[in-house]
């Protein structure tokens, strides 16, 4: 009984401060939503598998910007091109702030690049930029990495001897030593026991932020701190992560020579020391740690993520792949590898590859922003402290910028002449100032990797195309594509 009366006092308490919270808001112009209940908000309304379907929904009944409560925290949603390009770019200063996802923040342990705010953020993504750009993101030095990897990934697929595979770790590992070029300074084997089971690692956190348990930590994470469940397992493999970084790091500082740095984490440590009698500085092993880990997982994941999906679309529409290796053919050919300068001269396969960023919409929530101060937005007030949720998955399917929006279509970047054409609400990468970092990179990537295995493969599946199911395994967070085993039959 006594365990009872405390249980129903502490409702009581917390009934009373969420209404508390809704008279201190009045002072606010929100923007509408709908009725929220104490304590868990609107959470009972959302499809739990795809709360961003729900949100696009709600958007039909309160418009573009809706106030939505996620738990006890206000969000608000930004849905459509116009909304998403009017806030992070038109007013990109006023939404620069990140969301601070407790997953995110336990993992980092509140340093690093991708949760910062204010300076910490300003120094790490000057620095972060330059620093890549500088080993050669977007260049041709990264050209011919990415080009050499394409090697490994052929001859891997190759061994397969048109037996059904399953690409999930071969693509992982061929992205992952791109990144560990810049980060590292090193490329792994394929067969290396201790990578693969870093991969592993990575492949499953994306899965799990994306399930009921992860969605609940970022709502509750204090009470789910004192329940049993995955998340204790899912930072337990944060730790394993954040050991072989730590392991990767103090190996660089054993042998640092400033005078000639290898890669991205030489960089870091150079301007630490540089820096470390300045009390503001961001350079410090915390930051590095944590960014380093921001750096390996967006660049592993998303990128073999994406080219995995890509294989899938392939098997599921032969004659779109038939049709991309007779443009290869005739403007490359078999025997030279790709360059990014072909891209121009490859407008279907380009349409394709925008098509599947689009249609696979991998973040469909983009990653949260924050509103650091009150900000004015559309005659609303957004009050600081409030989770804003630039929907992604409403510009990627907006049916006003794209003629057949559910369905894939690679139309949707081609002119009447079969050029191709861009489109304003392509934005798969975010926009703005919080975009992502490493997009540049993850275009070159997909496209190299992908042009040169249909230079080389042919991709089909023993149950045949329609056994392909293009919806995603996993939603939510991300929306991960399903895993098939296929083949890869060499081309004559």
């Amino acid at each position: 009984m006594e365990f009872s009366g405390t249980l129903v006092l502490a409702v009581l308490i917390l009934t009373l401060l969420w209404l508390l919270s809704l008279k201190s808001c009045r002072q606010y112009c929100l923007p509408p939503g709908p009725p929220a209940l104490p304590i868990i908000g609107n959470l009972l309304q959302l499809d739990k598998r795809a709360p961003f379907k729900t949100l696009l929904k709600l958007s039909e009944t309160y418009g573009p910007v809706i106030t939505v409560y996620l738990g006890p925290k206000r969000a608000v949603v930004l849905v459509g091109y116009d909304a998403v390009k009017e806030a992070l770019v038109d007013q990109g200063d006023d939404f620069t702030g990140r969301g601070q996802l407790p997953l995110m923040v336990k993992a980092t342990k509140g340093y690093g690049l991708g949760i910062s705010n204010g300076d910490r953020w300003r120094q790490l993504r000057r620095f972060t930029l330059t620093t890549l750009r500088d080993f050669g993101m977007g260049r041709k030095g990264m050209e011919e990495w990415i080009q050499e990897e394409s090697k490994h990934l052929i001859a891997r697929i190759n061994s397969t001897k048109a037996a059904p595979f399953d690409p999930t770790y071969f693509l992982s590992s061929t992205v992952s030593n791109v990144i560990c070029c810049l980060v590292f300074g090193q490329r792994f084997s394929y067969d290396d026991e201790h990578f693969l089971s870093i991969l592993q690692i990575i492949s499953d956190l994306p899965r799990f932020g994306s399930r009921p348990g992860g969605q609940l930590y970022n709502i509750f994470p204090r009470l789910m701190e004192l329940l049993p469940g995955q998340h204790h397992n899912f930072f337990a493999k944060v730790e394993e992560l954040r050991g072989f970084t730590m392991k990767k790091i103090q190996e660089h500082h054993n042998t640092l020579d400033p005078s000639c740095p290898r890669d991205y984490i030489d960089c870091f440590l150079t301007k630490l020391n540089q820096e470390k009698h300045i009390p503001t500085t961001e350079f410090h092993y915390e930051n590095l740690v944590s960014t380093v880990l921001n750096l390996f997982l967006a660049g592993t994941e998303t990128t073999s993520s994406t080219l995995r999906f890509a294989i899938n679309v392939l098997v599921r529409y032969p004659k779109i792949q038939e049709n991309i290796q007779q443009e290869i053919d005739t403007v490359i050919g078999r025997d030279r590898c790709p360059l990014m300068e072909d891209r121009k001269s490859l407008s279907f396969t380009d349409a394709v590859i925008h098509e599947i960023h689009r249609f696979m919409d991998i973040v469909p929530m983009n990653v949260p922003h924050h509103a650091l101060e009150d900000i004015s937005f559309r005659g609303y007030t957004i009050p600081k402290d409030t989770i804003i949720i630039p929907l992604l998955h409403s510009v990627l399917k907006e049916e006003k910028h794209w003629e057949t929006p559910w369905s894939f279509n690679p139309q949707h970047f081609l002119d009447q002449n079969g050029n191709f054409k861009k489109n304003p609400a392509f934005l798969p990468f975010s926009a703005g100032k919080r975009s992502c970092v490493g997009e540049s990179l993850a275009r070159m990537e997909i496209f190299i990797f992908l042009v040169s295995l249909l230079q080389q493969f042919t991709f089909s599946c023993t149950g045949g195309p329609d056994s392909i199911d293009l919806s995603p395994e996993y939603s939510s967070f991300a929306n991960l594509p399903r895993r098939y085993h296929v083949i890869a039959t060499p081309r004559c």
